[in-house]
């Protein structure tokens, strides 16, 4: 009589999904750090939404969650398969759309937008969208971490494997600023981007587990002990904070409208301030020193000026203060008229 001796594995099958999630994120981040390789983000994105994938995999085997894709035919349940047979699990948009998805929504409109990236991307060559969407990258790999920490335990976090999560090219001002402008971004993207962004409420853009976004300013350092340091970083309730994120209450990464002083000065006129004119204007952005990196009011492309929303407002301002305050020819009417009622001869 033949027995057949059942062959135990060494790992359970919630045990290698997780070993290759991590493996994918690992290899993600370790790809984009890479400053031999060109093809970053797509190949970041795709291996994310795998580390990702497998990740809810080994969290609905842990707590007893088909996740795999069936007919309920009577009392038994009939699974879909491949052209060979396998079975068909969830693809990573299907766990997220589960009712015992574990994550956060903010987590999940993360990677709601790199699975439509990817839908983007897949099928054609993309350029310049590294720095651009990297705050969502950052987010991404920051959100795999406290994920895979807080459903699994500590020692299957990846941070102790990273010197730094991702790392960025060096730019220049000049380069942050042109940036900005999205020079060879393909429409496709950028349509994606804004649509995608314009449907989050405030709460949710804003959030770092979107996307992650630090502010970056130059400074001259006043201490010796401070000297060493190329990062410092503070308090989000700190009184600095408060100042900066006064000044930066929402960072998007879609183009900011720009204007020419021209086109400020029509915008006045339009609005009733038919006596601002270019002269008037220039005196104004002279008088603030407008032009001063440290105001963001606007930038200079090429050789032209362009100006921010921001300075379209206080130019706004000044007009109104400027049209509500007395003119010298009222006031001296009004000393006329006051001096007579006092009495003349």
């Amino acid at each position: 009589m033949s027995t057949t001796k059942r062959i135990r594995r060494v790992f359970s099958v919630k045990e290698e999904l997780l070993d290759k999630s991590r493996e994918a994120a690992l290899a993600a981040v370790q790809i984009f750090n890479n400053p031999n390789v060109t093809f970053k983000s797509e190949t970041y994105v795709v291996l994310m939404v795998i580390a990702w994938t497998y990740m809810l995999h080994a969290w609905f085997r842990a707590n007893q969650i088909e996740y795999r894709y069936f007919r309920q035919a009577g009392g038994r349940r009939r699974f879909d398969r491949t052209k060979n047979g396998a079975f068909k699990f969830w693809e990573l948009e299907r766990c997220l759309n589960d009712e015992n998805c574990p994550l956060e929504r903010e987590v999940v409109q993360n990677l709601r937008f790199l699975i439509g990236l990817r839908h983007e991307i897949e099928h054609q060559m993309t350029t310049r969208i590294d720095d651009l969407l990297s705050s969502r990258f950052q987010a991404c790999c920051i959100n795999y971490h406290e994920a895979v920490v807080d459903l699994f335990g500590d020692s299957y976090g990846i941070a102790r494997h990273l010197a730094l999560s991702l790392q960025f090219s060096s730019l220049g001002r000049e380069q942050i600023d042109s940036l900005e402008q999205h020079p060879g971004l393909p429409a496709n993207i950028k349509k994606y981007i804004s649509g995608f962004d314009g449907a989050l409420d405030a709460t949710e853009f804003a959030s770092p587990k979107y996307a992650y976004r630090v502010i970056f300013v130059p400074k001259t350092v006043n201490h010796p002990n401070q000297a060493d340091q190329v990062i410092k970083f503070v308090k989000a309730d700190s009184e600095v904070a408060k100042t900066v994120n006064a000044q930066y209450a929402v960072i998007k990464e879609t183009e900011r409208p720009k204007y020419l002083p021209s086109e400020v000065v029509a915008k006045m006129k339009a609005e009733g301030f038919v006596d601002f004119g270019m002269h008037q204007h220039t005196e104004l952005w002279k008088e603030m020193d407008a032009r001063a990196p440290e105001k963001g009011f606007g930038v200079q492309v090429s050789k032209a000026w362009y100006w921010y929303d921001c300075w379209l407002e206080a130019v706004r301002r000044h007009c109104r203060e400027r049209a509500n305050a007395p003119s010298a020819a009222s006031l001296s009417a009004n000393a006329v008229s006051s001096h007579r009622s006092g009495g003349e001869p």
